[in-house]
C-alpha cells in the first residue's frame, strides 16, 4: 500500500478533500490532547462523533475548539460519559449507546493512562491494564452490534508494547514487583491483540480493525512523569537508537499524532490495514530486535493464537467480577 502521508503529516492534511456528511464515529477520551484534535478534525470535514470523556462538566469547555470546528465544518460533536475504569460505568455508557440505536462507521478506543504509580481500577484490576486494555474490550463488545456492516476499529496502541508482552498468568501484577512502564508496555500490547482478534472475528460483516502508533508528541499523557523521569527517559531513547543506528527520534506535534487514527479509520485501504499495526500513516514493518525504541511492531504484538488467548482471559477476568459483555 503506497501512501502520500507520513510522519510529518497532519490530520488535517490527511482529510484533504474528504466530506464526511453522514459518516458517525465513536471516540473515546476526546476531552484533550490526540483525541480531542482527532475529533476536532473529524468534526470540521463533516463527521458526527460521539465523543466520551470522564468529566462531562470539565469537558464542555476543554472541547470548546472541536465544537466550534464542528459548526463551521458542518458536523457534530456529543459528549458522554465514560470511566473505563469501572465496569459498572463502562455498561451503563454502552447501554446508553445501545438504547439510542445508532450505528457508528468507526470506532476509535483512543483513551489511555501512562505509567501511572501503582493502582486498582474500581474491579481491582491493575489500573494501566484495566483502564487501557480491558475497559475498551468491555465496552467495545457490549455495542458492537452498532458498529456498522464494513466499519472500522481503530485501537490506540504504542512504541511502548516493545517494552513488554502480555503476561497472561499474572495481568494485574498480583505476583510480581510493580513496574509502571512494563505495565504500560503491557496494556498496549494488549490493545494490539485486541485489534487482532476483533478482526478476526468481525470479518464476517466485512469489519476490519487495526492498532494505531500515535507517536510521541507533547500530551498530558506523562502527567505521571516528573521533569527528571522525562529527561531520563528521553536520554534513555535516544542512547538505544543511537546503538541501533537509527535516526533520533522527533517529538510529533498534535496534530501530527492524530494524522495515523484518522488515515486508519477514514483514508487506508480496510483491507490492507486488517489485523495490522500502524505508525506514520503506514503499516509498519515487524521488527524484533529488543530494542524497545526501535520503530516497527515486536511479532507477539500481531500473535494470533496470543490474541485469542487473550480474548479468553479478558472474559473470565469479567466474568468473574460478575460482569457481562
Amino acid at each position: 500500500m503506497t501512501s502520500k502521508f507520513n510522519a510529518k503529516s497532519t490530520a488535517d492534511q490527511v482529510l484533504s478533500g474528504v466530506y464526511l456528511k453522514g459518516k458517525r464515529f465513536l471516540i473515546t477520551g476526546v476531552s484533550s490532547g490526540i483525541g480531542l484534535e482527532t475529533t476536532r478534525s473529524l468534526v470540521a470535514h463533516g463527521a458526527s462523533v460521539v465523543g466520551t470523556v470522564r468529566d462531562l462538566v470539565k469537558a464542555e469547555s476543554s472541547t470548546a475548539s472541536a465544537l466550534n470546528a464542528a459548526v463551521q465544518g458542518g458536523g457534530s460533536l456529543e459528549l458522554i460519559e465514560l470511566d473505563l475504569a469501572s465496569l459498572q460505568n463502562v455498561r451503563s455508557c454502552a447501554d446508553k449507546l445501545l438504547a439510542i440505536g445508532q450505528r457508528f462507521d468507526v470506532i476509535i478506543a483512543n483513551a489511555g493512562v501512562m505509567a501511572t504509580p501503582f493502582g486498582r481500577t474500581a474491579d481491582g484490576f491493575e489500573v494501566q491494564f484495566g483502564t487501557n486494555y480491558l475497559g475498551h474490550f468491555a465496552l467495545i463488545n457490549r455495542i458492537e452490534s452498532l458498529l456498522a456492516d464494513n466499519g472500522r476499529l481503530i485501537v490506540l496502541s504504542s512504541q511502548a508494547h516493545r517494552a513488554a508482552d502480555i503476561d497472561l498468568d499474572d495481568p494485574n501484577f498480583e505476583h510480581q514487583e510493580y513496574d509502571p512502564f512494563v505495565a504500560y508496555g503491557r496494556s498496549k500490547t494488549a490493545t494490539s491483540l485486541f485489534a487482532v482478534e476483533f478482526d478476526k472475528r468481525h470479518r464476517n460483516r466485512g469489519i476490519r480493525a487495526a492498532s494505531v502508533m500515535p507517536g510521541n508528541s507533547p500530551t498530558d499523557l506523562p502527567r505521571h512523569f516528573s521533569q527528571e523521569d522525562m529527561e531520563g527517559l528521553f536520554a534513555n531513547v535516544a542512547k538505544a537508537r543511537a546503538e541501533a543506528g537509527l535516526p533520533a527520534a522527533e517529538l510529533k506535534e498534535i496534530p501530527q499524532a492524530a494524522a495515523t487514527s484518522v488515515w486508519a479509520a477514514v483514508v487506508a485501504d480496510k483491507d490492507e490495514i486488517s489485523g495490522r499495526y500502524l505508525e506514520d500513516c503506514a503499516v509498519a514493518p515487524i521488527d524484533d530486535t529488543p530494542n524497545p525504541f526501535a520503530d516497527g511492531v515486536r511479532s507477539y504484538a500481531l500473535d494470533v493464537n496470543k490474541a485469542e488467548q487473550l480474548w479468553a482471559k479478558s472474559e473470565e477476568l469479567i466474568s468473574a467480577k460478575g460482569a457481562s459483555l
